[in-house]
């Protein structure tokens, strides 16, 4: 194995569409970490929103897509709960009866990892790879992903508090949904509007200017009824406040 971990960067779906400056903020963090970084060409869907809708057919054929284009790299990053946890957690059921790609279905869940979960389980991190500031009150939003499947919680607030300049304050009622969840906030819009209402109200409660989280589908859905009800917070990726990328417009504030 190289000295530097050779890293291959998942960038996702909304990332590239929407949020090109998440995935900066991730290489970045990543060399500074003493990774080599490549972004596979041949990517596309992690096969996420198929699969949630029950089309189990396109679900599979993007998995082996997935599954063959990272099939070089030891160790795969994504920025996001609910990608990695598609790949790392689904992917391997999904497959289970391809006798060719269920045992690449499970190597690469092995090998695959969101973004924080990489730097402090893998490569051990306690704070950030570099020096960062960011000037701001920032509140964390656990997506349900990363929580409730891939378990993250103490280590993306230990790198939120590392950041020079971060007031970190808890959210209340920290692990209720946000009420983006794929494919809920389309099928079911009303629920998911009051649950989004609710985040918002205990968001605003805090006091922060800034909510971080670890997928862009909580953070769209969140800055939208933030914009929507007048509220001065930002949402920002937390990628982005750990490279320190102040500068960056909020997310549904200017071209990320």
């Amino acid at each position: 194995m190289p000295s530097q971990p050779v890293v291959g960067f998942f960038i996702t779906c909304l990332v590239d569409l929407f949020r090109p400056s998440v995935g900066f903020a991730a290489v970045k963090l990543l060399e500074a970490a003493g990774c080599i970084v490549e972004v596979p060409a041949a990517q596309t869907c992690c096969g996420q929103p198929a699969y949630n809708s029950g089309d189990r057919v396109d679900a599979r054929a993007l998995a082996r897509q997935t599954i063959d284009a990272f099939a070089p790299y030891p160790h795969v990053v994504a920025p996001s709960g609910s990608c990695a946890g598609m790949i790392s957690k689904h992917y391997p059921a999904l497959l289970r009866d391809d006798p060719l790609y269920a045992p690449k279905a499970d190597a690469l869940a092995q090998r695959t990892h969101e973004l924080v979960a990489f730097l402090t389980r893998v490569l051990k991190l306690e704070r950030v790879p570099q020096p960062a500031q960011f000037p701001a009150r920032v509140t964390y939003h656990d997506s349900c992903s990363a929580l409730r499947e891939l378990g993250l919680d103490a280590e993306p607030r230990a790198l939120l508090r590392s950041v020079e300049g971060v007031d970190y304050v808890e959210l209340p009622d920290r692990d209720s949904c946000c009420g983006f969840g794929g494919t809920f906030c389309v099928k079911y819009p009303e629920i998911s509007t009051r649950m989004v209402e609710a985040k918002c109200t205990a968001i605003a409660a805090t006091g922060a200017s800034v909510v971080a989280s670890g997928d862009l589908g909580c953070l769209m859905n969140i800055a939208g009824r933030l914009l929507r009800e007048g509220k001065p917070v930002q949402a920002r990726h937390i990628a982005e406040i750990l490279a320190g990328a102040e500068d960056t417009p909020a997310i549904g504030r200017g071209r990320g």
